[in-house]
């Protein structure tokens, strides 16, 4: 069975479910994906309209044609704007990285060509980044004059720690996917043909556990990077003990004493 779109169209990308997994593909291989103010809105509807579908436990986000992932922001559009129309699309692009974090399924970012730029801020908001060998990596705005402005700085530190990130983010160097999984940046290294195959491997492996177990983890290891240990353990204990007024818990403890396959409903 091959993947499905869904019921709403866009303009520049695509959104289809295959069994557990989503996938949100970025589709403007003319322009390698360029994020423009349309395609981070898209972006964003695309990553409610997932949201929604509880048949979704993994989400994957991929760039069409054969040259990127994403080039990077759309530079022809960033160059007429001023000061405020900037930080509004700064802020367009960060509120689509905290979506994705936010969001109740993991992410994984599937990553070919380049993600340079914006494609490479977007990746970082995922769960996961996996990269073909030949993928390259990179936060080139100094070159051009500005910053990462879609969570670019505030993600790679806490990915692969200061020193890296800060010579990522003033050299303006891109890196080869082999050095990105070295430093971190990258989770796994998959051949091209098979990016998509690991994508569904990883949907079943997470489809296995509860919809709600999973939602906790996410929230709990994303929240507690930013908090002290005994803030973060405040936050899992509370977590941990929400749990137990779920369906999901009562199932899943019976099924293990059962000795049986649970039954996990999301509730």
């Amino acid at each position: 069975m091959g993947y499905k779109p869904m019921a709403m169209s866009y303009a520049n990308i695509l959104v289809e479910v295959h069994g557990p997994l989503g996938v949100l593909t970025i589709n403007r291989p003319a322009q390698r994906n360029a994020l423009s103010a349309a395609v981070l809105a898209e972006l964003e509807a695309g990553v409610i309209e997932l949201e929604a579908n509880p048949a979704v436990r993994v989400v994957a986000l991929a760039g069409a044609g054969p040259k990127a992932f994403v080039a990077g922001a759309d530079i022809a559009e960033m160059a007429a704007m001023n000061s405020e129309q900037a930080q509004a699309f700064s802020q367009r692009g960060s509120q689509l990285g905290k979506a994705i974090e936010r969001s109740r399924v993991p992410y994984v970012a599937l990553v070919h060509g380049v993600a340079l730029g914006g494609g490479c801020e977007l990746a970082l908001a995922c769960d996961f980044i996996y990269a073909t060998p030949a993928a390259k990596f990179g936060q080139p705005e100094v070159k051009l004059g500005v910053i990462p402005g879609f969570g670019g700085t505030q993600r790679l530190l806490r990915r692969v720690g200061l020193a890296k990130a800060k010579e990522l983010c003033l050299t303006g160097d891109v890196i080869t996917a082999e050095e990105a999984l070295r430093i971190g940046l990258v989770d796994a290294l998959v051949p091209d043909s098979e990016l998509r195959t690991a994508a569904d491997a990883l949907a079943a492996r997470i489809a296995l556990n509860a919809p709600l177990a999973v939602a906790a983890c996410k929230r709990v290891l994303d929240s507690g990077q930013s908090m002290a240990l005994d803030e973060g353990l405040r936050v899992e204990t509370q977590a941990f003990g929400h749990l137990f007024s779920s369906r999901d818990q009562r199932e899943g403890m019976a099924a293990f004493l059962e000795k049986r396959v649970p039954a996990y409903t999301g509730s």
